[in-house]
């Protein structure tokens, strides 16, 4: 691995770049800073990967098929003339972190390749590329360096991402992220309020907080007390002009009662909480290691139910884990039943190198889970579209992102429990809240208007 200095100077010679995003919020988060840290450093953002002489991927290493995707861009893109032997290739991102050196072994037209933790330092190491022309990789640092090392942050549109903390110390027995983005590590309170404050300051009107698992957020105030997670939602709430605020992602087993009451309490918080519960089978639940069982999953969502009537519940599950039975998976489906989870995410369990989980066997076959996932996406399209038909007639506060992509005279917007809403509008109103009535259901959106 080459060894990198912080502190060596290199020329920087400026030119364009390109900012590639598979993954999370978290990625996007990251990839919003690098194009800060890039521009501040003289290069120019290019929309097009072909008109760009750097690069940037940001990767997901979740699953297998996100990991594929990346090499089978870059093939692409080499195939096709997008990029060539001049075109610098900056590989970042959880796949960076995970496989490192083996990146340059796997595609020897990646140049560069850093990690989440490592972002601040890319301009630095476009400059030794340039300079010798051999593979740079750079991973490891402090997790909480970068944030101290970049740049303010840049105009972001009405709504913002900012990352409380990173890493994960959960080590469930299927999850890579520890050993990509490392253990958890959270940022002083007050460098939080002073990044939502300057997003504020630019007319951002809705903040996203992100981590890993947020709700194990254990950040400093600037007397060196513990800050809990849920005394950072009330101060990012009091913040004037914090119009609504989400955050994502939690672990089922942090979520307290100081949270939920934060919920009750802070009406500008989101209808919409998304609580990954993985399966509901207490057996698998187990072998993942995730500390919790199915009961204690639904006494949770009763919690938040009694303190947000109409709060809206998404999760994340898995099929098809190693020794995945049929009573196992039903149980999943009993629970997708009670809770009745709206718009959520379901996967066919991915083998992560490096994790507990890679290890185990695995007699249930790939017809056998693509049954089951099929089953179980069946069931959460019926959930999410029958919240969908209960919202016709209601009125909702939208924030306006943008214009429609299907119809110019029309604005999409983002409702509170995060459906998309479009609706006839003039762009003067992109960055505003504004109330819609909802009127029909289309396919992936709702069709309302202004009142």
């Amino acid at each position: 691995m080459t060894n990198f200095d912080l502190n060596t100077n290199f020329t920087i010679q400026n030119g364009t770049f390109h900012v590639a995003v598979w993954g999370c919020q978290m990625n996007v988060y990251d990839a919003d800073r690098i194009r800060d840290l890039l521009k501040a450093s003289g290069y120019v953002e290019q929309k097009e990967p072909n008109q760009a002489d750097i690069i940037v991927l940001i990767t997901c290493a979740v699953r297998a098929k996100a990991e594929d995707k990346v090499f089978n861009q870059l093939a692409n893109w080499r195939s096709k003339g997008v990029i060539n032997e001049d075109t610098i290739i900056a590989f970042g991102g959880c796949v960076g972190s995970e496989l490192a050196e083996e990146i340059v072994k796997l595609d020897k037209s990646v140049n560069i390749v850093f990690g989440p933790r490592t972002t601040h330092r890319l301009p630095q190491m476009i400059g030794q590329y340039r300079q010798s022309h051999v593979p740079v990789i750079d991973v490891t640092a402090d997790a909480l360096e970068k944030f101290d090392a970049l740049p303010d942050q840049g105009m972001r549109g009405p709504s913002a991402f900012v990352t409380i903390m990173e890493g994960c110390s959960n080590n469930c027995s299927y999850c890579i992220v520890p050993h990509t983005r490392g253990g958890e590590d959270s940022r002083p309170l007050q460098d939080i309020l002073d990044e939502v404050l300057g997003h504020i300051a630019s007319g951002v009107q809705e903040i996203h907080l992100l981590g890993q698992n947020v709700n194990s957020y254990r950040g400093l105030d600037n007397d060196g007390n513990i800050v809990r997670f849920s005394t950072l939602l009330y101060e990012v709430a009091a913040i004037e002009g914090v119009k609504r605020l989400r955050f994502t992602t939690s672990n089922p087993m942090e979520f307290t009662d100081d949270i939920v009451q934060a919920i009750a309490d802070l009406p500008v918080i989101a209808d919409a909480i998304h609580i990954p519960v993985q399966s509901g089978s207490d057996h698998i639940l187990s072998l993942m290691k995730r500390n919790y069982t199915a009961d204690d999953y639904k006494t949770l969502v009763r919690k938040l139910r009694e303190a947000r009537p109409n709060i809206y519940i998404s999760t994340d599950i898995i099929v098809g884990f190693p020794n995945e039975s049929e009573e196992d998976f039903e149980a999943t489906m009993d629970l997708v039943n009670a809770v009745e989870f709206d718009q959520s995410f379901s996967f066919i369990y991915s083998i992560r190198p490096g994790t507990e989980a890679a290890v185990l066997e695995d007699p249930v076959s790939a017809e056998t889970k693509k049954r089951r996932l099929y089953k179980l996406q069946a069931r959460l399209e019926e959930l999410a579209n029958m919240y969908s038909q209960k919202m016709i007639g209601t009125e909702q506060l939208v924030l306006v992102e943008g214009l429609s992509r299907k119809d110019a005279n029309e604005l999409k917007a983002r409702a509170s429990n995060n459906r998309i809403v479009v609706f006839e509008g003039d762009k003067s109103l992109i960055g505003t809240m504004v109330k819609v009535k909802i009127e029909k259901v289309m396919a992936h959106t709702l069709k309302g208007v202004m009142i």
